[in-house]
């Protein structure tokens, strides 16, 4: 799962929306030095990242793209899933999405200070790109793969994966209603009181 989806499985608590974004610059037991909440957001996001890469329909989904992105097919399904989820929003929200998504933003913004500083720097450019809006259009996961795939200095190939995408459109997204609803449960069951 990407961004929108790890916001998304953090239910209503603000701060551990905040901790499950930021998580993957926080490594080991470096969560210790956060608050509560945002703590339980990290730990939720491992949670969440461990059990979406071992699910049966998550790892179909991959072997679709092995052949032809390597190790890349996971990051490549992740940016699927939240395509999925942004574009079937209206199943699993009835906050209109981008009505969710500026909410989010917002809560970045007043809360700059407790971002690593990596994600204080890349949070500006994630808001100016309207990154998780335009998980909802094919076009929008286009530019999406092709900014990952200048990330890796084109080695990867992922700006290519739209065709995959398009091609196995169907399967992925029934592989994601799998594994998003597995996760739903995983994630209340986390934050339950």
């Amino acid at each position: 799962m990407n961004y929108l989806a790890h916001i998304f499985l953090s239910g209503e608590n603000p701060n551990v929306m905040i901790g499950n974004f930021m998580a993957d610059s926080i490594k080991g037991s470096r969560h210790d030095a956060y608050p509560a909440e945002i703590q339980k957001g990290i730990l939720l996001h491992r949670q969440i990242d461990t059990t979406t890469d071992a699910h049966p329909a998550f790892r179909q989904s991959t072997k679709r793209l092995h052949k032809n992105y390597g190790h890349y097919s996971g990051i490549i399904v992740d940016i699927f899933y939240d395509h999925f989820l942004a574009k079937n929003w209206a199943d699993y929200s009835d906050i209109p999405l981008a009505d969710y998504i500026e909410s989010f933003y917002k809560l970045l913004r007043d809360n700059t200070e407790l971002l690593p500083h990596n994600i204080q720097k890349m949070a500006p450019i994630m808001m100016e790109g309207n990154w998780l809006l335009i998980y909802a259009d094919l076009e929008g996961i286009d530019r999406v793969l092709g900014g990952m795939n200048r990330r890796t200095k084109n080695k990867s190939g992922m700006d290519k994966a739209g065709h995959e995408l398009r091609k196995f459109y169907s399967l992925f997204e029934a592989d994601f209603k799998v594994v998003m609803k597995d996760l739903q449960k995983l994630s209340n069951d986390f934050l339950a009181p």
